[in-house]
């Protein structure tokens, strides 16, 4: 699980970053919560969707927003956030170049990026968006949202409610095109404490499913 120094927008930012053994396989990009309030890339949720997509063949990247570890800068509300999370694509694109398929996956905070970065980058395959914080940020600006996606969340949360969720879930799933997976994991506060088993058995599940669909349509793209 090699350290790594990528450049961003705001100096260094740093990072984790496991090659996968096959050429030109997948990439997937990991967000981390809040910067402000604890957040980081070796949560144990954004940890736990980097092994799920590395056991899968991908080349994974999780890294430190702006302000947080070895990053430099400082918390940016989420516009230079998205900016952060915007140069770490291109680093893993750059290493990536034939990469068949793009996924993004985050947690709260970095769930709210990641959506946002889904809108501005149409090679995004898909998505994992785990406790995206609806009750706090605005998602209306997934008008449409471009690919389909796994949404988790835990019906015990008590920073993001479920019903909130529920919302953003029910105005996805109206949309022509994509299909939204919605799974509620019982018992499970917002960090999934002794329920991250359940939580990566849900993401497996997903992604065990969806890579063959990404894959055919991928195929069927070219």
């Amino acid at each position: 699980m090699p350290e790594i120094i990528m450049n961003g927008p705001e100096g260094r930012l740093e990072g984790r970053y496991q090659q996968a053994s096959t050429p030109n396989s997948p990439i997937a990009l990991m967000l981390h919560p809040h910067p402000q309030h604890g957040g980081t890339m070796n949560n144990k949720v954004v940890y736990s969707l980097y092994q799920t997509f590395q056991q899968r063949g991908f080349s994974v990247l999780r890294f430190n927003f702006r302000g947080v570890g070895r990053s430099q800068g400082k918390f940016d509300r989420g516009e230079g956030e998205l900016s952060d999370a915007a140069a770490a694509l291109d680093w893993l694109q750059t290493w990536n170049p034939n990469a068949p398929q793009c996924w993004i996956a985050g947690f709260s905070f970095g769930a709210w990026i990641g959506m946002q970065l889904l809108m501005r980058r149409p090679e995004i395959s898909g998505f994992i968006s785990v406790a995206p914080p609806a009750n706090i940020y605005d998602f209306s600006f997934l008008a449409p949202c471009p690919s389909s996606g796994l949404v988790v969340q835990g019906d015990q949360d008590n920073v993001v409610p479920q019903e909130s969720v529920q919302k953003l879930v029910t105005k996805l799933t109206h949309q022509r095109g994509i299909k939204i997976d919605y799974q509620i994991v019982p018992g499970a506060s917002h960090f999934f404490t002794e329920h991250l088993d359940q939580l990566t058995k849900i993401c497996d599940t997903y992604l065990d499913t969806a890579l063959p669909e990404a894959a055919a349509k991928s195929r069927a793209g070219k």
